[in-house]
């Protein structure tokens, strides 16, 4: 169940039916919801702020999620996607949203509800990436209306990701 870690006193807080990968890390002051996954790599760290992860989200492997001392929390909402060698950072991923692999989002940015931030982009601090839109590049820009097959994959992803969990056998 990964390495879990106490920091100024505040242990991370795990809600029903999540599941920790071994090499997974959570440190400090973070809440996950029920029926979670942070898979191998994750770092979840707590240490300087907070960090809530609302239900039915995953974090993929290699994920960094962080967050800035005294000014920026992160919060990740529900059915939330975080893609592979990701960066969240002290910014907020509202519900049904979808960050690709290798992304990095940065303090104070906000991703709308059924957003996605494309692969390897880069949402810079303040941000405000529109719910409907795909966000790509560097820095990321708007791109894309989500239409057809592409409404579909917020809840995809995050019913595969649960069902994935549910593989794994210790």
């Amino acid at each position: 169940m990964g390495i879990i870690k106490k920091c100024n006193g505040v242990s991370p807080q795990i809600g029903k039916d999540v599941f920790i990968a071994d090499t997974a890390v959570l440190v400090g002051d973070v809440v996950i919801g029920d029926s979670c996954s942070i898979w191998w790599g994750a770092v979840v760290r707590g240490d300087v702020n907070s960090i809530r992860i609302g239900d039915r989200t995953n974090i993929q492997d290699g994920a960094v999620i962080h967050c800035t001392y005294q000014k920026a929390a992160t919060k990740l909402g529900n059915d939330v996607s975080i893609g592979h060698k990701a960066i969240i950072h002290g910014c907020t991923v509202e519900d049904m949203a979808l960050v690709g692999m290798g992304a990095i989002v940065m303090d104070h940015a906000v991703v709308q509800s059924h957003a996605i931030v494309a692969a390897g982009a880069v949402v810079l601090e303040n941000t405000v990436v529109e719910s409907g839109y795909i966000y790509a590049g560097v820095p990321a820009k708007k791109v894309k209306k989500i239409e057809g097959d592409l409404a579909e994959v917020f809840e995809r992803t995050a019913k595969n990701y649960m069902m994935y969990k549910d593989w794994i056998e210790d």
